[in-house]
């Protein structure tokens, strides 16, 4: 009688777990195929995400907002002037104020200094005028002073070339005024025996008038003529007393 050898556990027990294993492993595989569809896309969106970086880029090269300035307001060109503010537009008219102020009152003195420049240029003229003005007056009173002592001096001299009796009874009737120019202007040696030969009266008040003339001449303006009066008595004594 033949014998059937009785089966071994251990390899029944891997073809089990084996056949196990399989069904795993399909199960696995369909389950990651289904999740492949799903992981994908998502895989996808999460590398794509940070496209956006050049923006950020961008953002951070933009010159930064005015504080005046608003997110919604457009932001100013690089090129164009910065606005500028109430307050520094106040000091800048005040400042274009004050400058136009300075030029107007530079203006006038300008103007002033060229009046005066001008005043002074014609009054300095003025004064020259007048000037040569005086000294043709004094010129012409020097002049007229020498023709009338040439006047004078001929009728000195006429009566000095006379007989002093014949001298001194013109003297007697002569004006006093011309009478004292003529004997002032004579010699001293011709004048005596004329005044000698004269009336006493007339002869006394000729050589006191004289005497107070030369007097006068002779004093300076503060002097008073009479504190002098001694001396013209004394030479109206003296005369009369020679005559």
């Amino acid at each position: 009688m033949m014998r059937i050898p009785a089966p071994r556990l251990l390899p029944i027990t891997i073809f089990a777990l084996a056949g196990v294993l399989a069904l795993r492993s399909v199960e696995l595989a369909r389950v990651l195929l289904a999740a492949g569809t799903t992981v994908v896309p998502s895989a996808q969106a999460a590398v794509e995400k940070p496209a956006p970086a050049p923006a950020t880029t961008a953002a951070a090269s933009a010159p930064p907002l005015s504080p005046s300035s608003s997110p919604g307001e457009p932001h100013p060109k690089p090129d164009e002037p910065a606005p500028v503010s109430d307050s520094e537009r106040a000091v800048l008219l005040e400042l274009r104020q004050r400058r136009q102020e300075l030029d107007a009152r530079a203006h006038t003195l300008e103007t002033r200094e060229s009046v005066l420049a001008a005043a002074e240029q014609e009054l300095a003229a003025r004064v020259t005028e007048l000037q040569s003005l005086q000294r043709s007056l004094e010129t012409l009173e020097a002049a007229r002073q020498q023709q009338d002592d040439a006047n004078w001096q001929g009728l000195v001299k006429l009566y000095e070339a006379m007989k002093p009796r014949d001298a001194a009874a013109i003297f007697n009737d002569l004006d006093q005024p011309v009478l004292l120019q003529v004997v002032d202007r004579m010699k001293e040696t011709k004048a005596a025996p004329i005044l000698a030969a004269m009336q006493a009266d007339k002869a006394r008040a000729v050589t006191a008038q004289i005497a107070a003339l030369r007097t006068r001449r002779n004093t300076p303006a503060a002097t008073p003529v009479g504190a002098a009066g001694s001396a013209p008595g004394g030479a109206t004594t003296g005369a009369t007393g020679g005559g």
